[in-house]
């Protein structure tokens, strides 16, 4: 892409939208409407409050359908949107080939600007170089934090899920868990072999990944009911995402077990299930801020050659951590569907 408004030479202090500092106080990965085919979001954005001349972005994610952590990312992509006289075309595949294909779709329709995810980073390289060669910033947004850089990305808006990992092992400990099993429902997806790895580092007792198939619920559940009835020393089932942690909880139930279950991610069911008692604690990243920065950030830099992080740091969007102490705060905003 074109980087002559900001060389890398220019190390220009990094914006960042952390929610948690030292301790991950409070704050809010997975959803979606997604399919296949791409959806203009935008066509009623003409009352945007910018007069800017109007434009096209693309964003493509890597959403599998009914995953509702990306309804609340798109939720925000639409809002800056409308807001800066964006026609944005949303399009999700779950197959990264098939996400790739979609990136190629926007290239071939010469859109101003695309925003990506980078669950596979590998399968999105090529495409992503497509992209940059035909003059069009790219963006990256959710997942990839370790490869937008090596990729040419112009920014990257989300959560380090390393780190967020380390914290949720942290937590762990200090609540006193000494085995947990970390469901892991796409094999392969960076961000989320990230978080259970991370987990494992900082957490001082047994951590043993679990894979499902996440597009397939019932299976999640039975294989997670399987998992509690062979080994009843589990005591947490860490998710890393709200419809399997509330799919988790049920598995407990069937299994007879008494583990708690603890989660990455949030959404207004999940937010419930914390104020019930039925989910220890979640670690939030923010989705909508993620939507609508990756949009946003887009619409500066064509139209005042701004970039966040000086094409170096990362914006963080999290993590921080949603419980009891805290979650009636959040609820106000996941009841919008913006938390």
């Amino acid at each position: 892409m074109d980087r002559t408004l900001h060389p890398r030479s220019r190390r220009i202090a990094p914006l960042v939208a952390t929610v948690a500092a030292s301790a991950l106080l409070i704050a809010g990965c997975s959803s979606s409407s997604g399919g296949k085919k791409a959806q203009d979001s935008g066509a009623d954005a003409s009352a945007g409050k910018a007069n800017t001349p109007r434009m096209t972005i693309a964003m493509v994610t890597h959403a599998p359908p009914g995953d509702t952590f990306w309804d609340t990312i798109r939720k925000g992509a639409q809002a800056a949107a409308a807001k800066d006289n964006v026609k944005l075309i949303y399009s999700s595949d779950a197959n990264a080939g098939n996400q790739a294909n979609l990136i190629q779709n926007a290239i071939d329709q010469k859109v101003d600007g695309i925003a990506i995810t980078l669950a596979k980073p590998d399968a999105m390289k090529d495409v992503v170089a497509k992209a940059e060669k035909a003059g069009i910033p790219v963006v990256g947004f959710n997942a990839g934090v370790d490869d937008w850089k090596k990729q040419g990305l112009l920014e990257y808006f989300g959560q380090d899920e390393t780190v967020a990992g380390e914290a949720f092992g942290k937590k762990l400990n200090e609540l006193g868990a000494k085995h947990n099993i970390c469901v892991i429902q796409d094999q392969g997806h960076v961000a989320l072999e990230a978080r259970c790895a991370g987990v494992k580092k900082t957490f001082s007792g047994k951590t043993d990944n679990l894979y499902v198939n996440g597009t397939d619920m019932p299976s999640v559940k039975s294989t997670i009911t399987a998992k509690l009835k062979q080994d009843s020393s589990i005591d947490y089932v860490v998710t890393l995402g709200a419809p399997f942690a509330l799919t988790a909880v049920q598995s407990v139930s069937d299994a007879g077990s008494k583990a708690k279950v603890a989660t990455f991610d949030l959404n207004k069911d999940l937010v419930k299930g914390v104020q019930d008692g039925d989910i220890s604690f979640a670690v939030d990243q923010q989705p909508y801020l993620q939507g609508y920065l990756a949009v946003d950030s887009l619409w500066l830099y064509k139209t005042n050659g701004n970039y966040s992080g000086g094409g170096e740091a990362p914006v963080l969007t999290g993590p921080a951590f949603v419980d009891k102490s805290n979650v009636d705060t959040i609820a106000t905003f996941a009841a919008k569907g913006t938390r």
